[in-house]
């Protein structure tokens, strides 16, 4: 049995986190929107091939992990413009970087039922 100062330790140990995971998504919705506003003027290098691969790298495994932890979450919103061929481009490319073929992406969809 837990001492109930113990466990307004605990409870002052969260709300720290809390804010902390809130700052972060105000900090990824400022850097997306700026990405955004970028490429919309043309600008492409705004991002370094290193920058973006981090960027990539991190929400790859933030979305994964939240659809693995039972969330059923679309990787964006149908108002984000992202086109099929961004689409497209992006699946293809993630595929070929951990070497896999769109076969395997179907048999895992069979199986998995994703």
């Amino acid at each position: 049995m837990s001492s109930p100062k113990a466990g307004a330790t605990k409870s002052r140990r969260a709300a720290p986190a809390r804010r902390r995971l809130s700052a972060l998504s105000a900090d990824a919705i400022r850097l997306a929107a700026t990405i955004e506003r970028d490429l919309s003027a043309g600008r492409l290098d705004a991002l370094s091939p290193q920058a973006l691969q981090a960027l990539m790298t991190a929400g790859c495994k933030a979305y994964a992990a939240q659809v693995e932890a039972g969330r059923d979450l679309l990787p964006f919103t149908q108002r984000s413009h992202v086109s099929p061929t961004d689409v497209m481009v992006t699946a293809s490319g993630l595929l070929r970087a951990v070497n896999l073929a769109v076969f395997e992406l179907g048999m895992w969809q069979s199986w998995t039922g994703r």
